[in-house]
């Protein structure tokens, strides 16, 4: 393929682009990326899970730990009697309204999007000063190369003149500036773009109007619709509360970064009855509690479902999986139009090639709380179950296939991002070097940093091995890159 020929030689034009200069502060020599696995560490879950009835059996709870850059501190949580917030008002009368427990899956939505006090609702939660730091926060490099497989993907489609590229839950839209600014330089590419962010939160429509330096066009012609433009690439530039809102009949990329990760999750216990839906409750003292369901929920056929994607040694071993329901009906929608209108899409995020027991988490500060812990002030987030996805789309549609999951350090490496590094090493500081060398190694690298000689609770975390990336693609189009 020609693109991937060129991506491969010292004097291409994508080399080029790897390697133009960019007012980002980087590095000198930088250590090698690892691409083996990391292995799960298991926490034990703080909360109890009481039956509903007298009749179930108990059964420890674990959870996994989420390793997420910039999370170093133990869990906290506040005892302190505070005022109930009006989240936490809602929350209790819709289960004394129901008059019986919600499930997870509802509270972690609630928690998240409500549209009044939901945690990505009115705030900034992205950065330093946010509440976590995601990949492209840390380096441009990540929406770089982001773009370089968004193009390589576009010449095994055909070079078409109208694209759809989507992204889902684009935060601050970082990663859509970086990918645009280092495709600017390739016109043919970045004039067939038409821009769909997918984002239910005003506050950061704002931001990625923004960061991606819109500018709203005025039309004389009344018949014209008002269109936004990103100066950054001269693309139009659209939002949406859902995918299914975006305009379906042209081909389309998809970008979903940690964007899964945040949906909602139901989660199962195995008792003496079987596969009894974990249910938020409210306890005696007022507060939240885990009770277990005493008959099937209707969430009970996705796990069935799930169940039915696992070999019987997967599951006999497992005393509690989670399963995303959104997850999975979400990917069925993705599938269909990718087999429909032809293009992919690429899914990175932290997670499993597999089941996924209990891993859901509440990360504040860049610190882990309870979960019930004054909800609508962290953010709440599971391990992605990537076998899943893959079951997903094969059944939704039979024109697409899937590749990956691969390491995200085997997926950056392959796409180019060691050139990008030695570019930026020709002419830097030492300090625009240590903070090459630090985000570079976020991005790719495994645990601590061994380089760093700061502070231990500021060391570089690296994402590489624990963060996953899949491609979803129209089969017409082969192998994505680089998944051969």
């Amino acid at each position: 393929m020609q693109l991937r020929k060129l991506l491969l030689q010292p004097s291409s034009p994508l080399r080029v682009l790897l390697s133009s200069k960019y007012p980002f502060p980087l590095l000198q020599k930088c250590s090698r990326f690892s691409s083996s696995s990391s292995s799960e560490s298991q926490i034990p879950n703080s909360h109890s899970v009481e039956p509903l009835d007298d009749n179930r059996s108990e059964h420890a709870s674990t959870a996994i730990s989420i390793d997420r850059s910039g999370l170093y501190n133990p869990p906290e949580h506040s005892h302190e009697r505070k005022l109930e917030s009006e989240l936490v008002k809602h929350l209790k009368g819709t289960i004394k309204f129901r008059g019986g427990p919600i499930s997870v899956a509802e509270y972690m939505e609630e928690v998240l999007t409500n549209p009044k006090a939901g945690f990505y609702i009115n705030r900034d939660v992205f950065g330093a000063e946010g509440d976590f730091i995601t990949s492209p926060e840390v380096s441009q490099m990540f929406g770089e190369m982001v773009g370089v497989w968004a193009m390589c993907l576009w010449e095994q489609m055909g070079q078409p003149n109208r694209v759809n590229l989507v992204e889902l839950g684009p935060g601050r839209g970082t990663l859509m500036a970086d990918l645009l600014r280092g495709a600017s330089k390739f016109k043919n590419f970045t004039e067939s773009l038409h821009i769909h962010l997918v984002e239910c939160s005003p506050t950061l429509q704002k931001l990625q109007h923004h960061n991606l330096k819109c500018m709203d066009e005025n039309n004389a012609n009344d018949n014209v619709e008002e269109r936004t433009i990103s100066s950054l690439a001269g693309t139009p530039v659209s939002w949406h509360a859902a995918l299914e809102q975006v305009p379906s009949g042209f081909p389309t990329i998809i970008v979903a970064h940690e964007f899964y990760d945040a949906l909602p999750v139901h989660q199962f216990q195995k008792t003496t009855r079987g596969w009894c839906e974990k249910l938020v409750d409210i306890a005696e003292d007022s507060s939240f509690r885990f009770v277990l369901s005493p008959q099937p929920t209707p969430a009970t056929l996705f796990l069935l479902q799930r169940c039915k994607w696992a070999a019987d040694k997967e599951l006999e071993k497992l005393e509690h999986i989670e399963v995303c329901a959104k997850a999975m009906e979400l990917t069925g929608a993705m599938a269909k139009r990718i087999g429909s209108d032809g293009g992919g899409a690429l899914i990175i995020d932290y997670g499993l090639n597999g089941v996924v027991t209990d891993s859901l988490q509440a990360i504040r500060k860049h610190k882990f709380v309870d979960l019930f812990d004054n909800p609508g002030s962290a953010d709440l987030s599971a391990y992605v179950d990537f076998a899943s996805i893959s079951h997903s789309a094969e059944e939704a549609s039979e024109r697409v296939s899937v590749h990956g999951p691969m390491t995200q350090s085997q997926f950056l490496g392959s796409l180019g991002i060691n050139f990008r590094v030695e570019s930026l090493l020709q002419n830097c500081t030492e300090e625009q070097a240590e903070s090459l060398r630090t985000g570079y190694w976020s991005l790719v690298g495994e645990g601590e940093a061994p380089f760093w000689e700061g502070p231990d609770e500021q060391a570089p975390i690296g994402m590489g091995t624990r963060y996953l990336a899949m491609a979803i693609v129209n089969k017409n189009q082969g192998v994505p890159v680089p998944f051969e």
